[in-house]
């Protein structure tokens, strides 16, 4: 990829996380990258530029004109895209970066887009050599990098059984919102395509590797409600523990929402129970579109008071270890972290070769950890592990 004009685009800088990862690329990429922006809108290109204050290429990207996308993709090794919902807006990216042999990273929490993609896209990938890496935000870096760390703990060529437990506090932009009621009202769907995916699967080779979806309860030595999250977390780390032997001949995965009070768990789950309702009515989504427009989200002092931490608890082989993946603003400004040092370490630095439709654990494993850490996200053995 050396040859190419440019090491990572940007495509979406325009929005509001997207804004977020080219400051970060402004502020934090090594001397010497070579990064743009790209969008639609040259005008609000030009804004971001002179808010950011660096000299940086603007390239046109239209989702809705494949040939520009075509030449962003091969002119760079890696795209950034933050443009979605991603299965409305997706997929011309993902065709594009296929087809040239670029890498590919978004922050997607869809699991339907991320298995469409598998199927459409991974053949072609493979054969070209390109790296499609979903999910490299919030959802769901700290999950599959803190699961390889927790699973590098333990003995080799064992059954492992994990739990994660999530606590976070941070905002949400007008854009996540919508996002995560498009992929409640297209539940159907999610279930298709994640049938699709299944039928063109590699064959295990006698390995078991489960995503477990856990019950409400209690748990004592958390000291916290935990609720099941049926996110597309578990879906990444299961695809990562298929791809890498490490994880032993008999995996299982199970992650929670960890909560103090039970008040709090209940009025949550009610929460969602009524978002998902009311996101089946088209009237419904567009009004909550209207008070949380596309492109807000929470200010600088929100984020700067905002925190994530998870735990896993790893056993294996008569052993067992805690795990602590922590960080910043999860939603927004670790994400917008997640997202560009990913991009980077896949234009620049030593990883493994592999190509087609892969994880960050796959692709990347501990030279993006190596990368999070010396921006802050801390991956460590907990002390009373």
């Amino acid at each position: 990829m050396s040859d190419r004009e440019h090491d990572v685009v940007c495509f979406g800088a325009t929005g509001f996380t997207g804004g977020l990862v080219a400051e970060h690329l402004a502020q934090h990429a090594p001397p010497g990258a070579r990064w743009a922006l790209a969008g639609r809108n040259r005008a609000k290109l030009e804004a971001v530029r002179a808010r950011l204050g660096v000299d940086v290429d603007l390239l046109h990207a239209d989702v809705e004109d494949p040939a520009s996308l075509r030449a962003v993709a091969e002119s760079t090794a890696s795209v950034i895209t933050t443009v979605g919902p991603y299965i409305t807006y997706g997929e011309p990216v993902v065709a594009a970066c296929a087809a040239a042999g670029t890498a590919y990273v978004d922050l997607t929490g869809e699991p339907e887009f991320v298995d469409r993609m598998y199927v459409a896209h991974h053949r072609r990938a493979a054969e070209t050599g390109a790296r499609l890496v979903h999910s490299c935000g919030f959802d769901s870096i700290p999950h599959d990098l803190g699961v390889q760390f927790t699973v590098e703990q333990l003995p080799e060529d064992v059954p492992i059984a994990i739990e994660g437990f999530v606590r976070a506090s941070g905002g949400a932009s007008g854009g996540t919102v919508a996002s995560a009621m498009l992929i409640m009202a297209r539940a159907r769907q999610a279930r298709q395509a994640a049938a699709a995916r299944r039928r063109l699967a590699p064959d295990p080779g006698g390995r078991r590797v489960r995503a477990v979806l856990g019950r409400p309860r209690h748990d004592g030595e958390e000291q916290a409600w935990l609720l099941p999250m049926p996110t597309v977390d578990p879906q990444i780390v299961r695809a990562s523990a298929l791809a890498l032997p490490r994880y032993g001949p008999d995996f299982s995965y199970a992650p929670y929402l960890a909560l103090k009070r039970l008040p709090q768990a209940a009025g949550l789950a009610g929460g969602v129970g009524a978002l998902a309702a009311v996101s089946h009515l088209p009237a419904a989504r567009r009004l909550v579109s209207s008070r949380l427009p596309a492109g807000e989200g929470p200010s600088p002092e929100q984020r700067a008071k905002s925190w994530f931490k998870l735990r896993f608890r790893g056993e294996g082989g008569g052993e067992r270890v805690v795990c602590e993946v922590t960080g910043g603003d999860p939603g927004y400004g670790d994400t917008s972290k997640m997202l560009a040092e990913s991009a980077l370490c896949l234009a620049l630095d030593d990883v493994p070769a592999v190509a087609g439709q892969v994880t960050s654990a796959q692709a990347m494993g501990p030279a993006l950890r190596r990368r999070l850490q010396r921006h802050g996200i801390g991956f460590e053995v907990a002390a009373d592990g």
